[in-house]
């Protein structure tokens, strides 16, 4: 018979709380090993030193909360991404490709409590600027699943991801899913603008290729 997993069991301590100091302690050690007395006593002294050091902090007596957003995390992410945007503009793709992952790492990194609609933000942009560098290495499927990631993370106002998805569909003659995810981007990001005209030109090339191959 397999073991119990430790998560699944639960074993309760007689425990029992000193009405002035608040401190908590083993009321028995009866039924108990040594070695299980001994954890358990170290984990209560941990437990114990900690509140202790919390009531001596001034009024309100409470632990700072975590910050909303870590400006280092934050500087490295965009240093990391500048950094990569200038190794694309050089035609190192692949030393690129290598930074915004890096970045889009450290993005997926954050901790749970910072806002989520910056995590989006910043992923959506490192995606979509990787799926660029895919593209210009010729490598339609990393650069349509970077794109199709950076308008997940962003649907509105990101006519680059949706143009980029476009494109890598296309140039892999998937001509029939082109076409459906360019008539959604337009149907989001609209026609107008410079951005709205290059996906207007990307669906006629769709279309053009469509009729080629009826």
């Amino acid at each position: 018979m397999a073991a119990t997993d430790a998560l699944d069991s639960f074993t309760q301590y007689p425990l029992q709380m000193d009405p002035s100091s608040k401190a908590i302690s083993l009321a028995t050690t009866s039924g108990q090993t040594a070695s299980q007395t001994k954890s358990l006593s170290e984990e209560l002294q941990a437990l114990n030193t900690l509140h202790r050091s919390l009531i001596s902090l001034d009024p309100p007596n409470i632990p700072p909360p975590p910050l909303p957003i870590n400006p280092k995390r934050s500087a490295q992410i965009t240093k990391l991404r500048d950094t990569a945007n200038t190794a694309y503009r050089k035609g190192n793709y692949v030393e690129s490709i290598k930074l915004y992952t890096l970045a889009i790492d450290m993005a997926l990194g954050r901790p749970g409590w910072e806002p989520v609609s910056l995590v989006r933000d910043e992923l959506s942009g490192l995606y979509a600027n990787r799926a660029q560098a895919h593209m210009a290495e010729q490598k339609w499927p990393e650069g349509w699943v970077d794109a199709k990631l950076a308008v997940e993370c962003k649907p509105v106002a990101n006519a680059k991801g949706w143009w980029r998805g476009g494109k890598c569909l296309s140039e892999m003659g998937r001509w029939e899913e082109a076409k459906e995810w360019v008539e959604r981007a337009l149907e989001i990001e609209g026609k107008n603008g410079e951005s709205g005209k290059e996906l207007v030109a990307l669906m006629v090339d769709i279309d053009d290729a469509l009729k080629r191959t009826a």
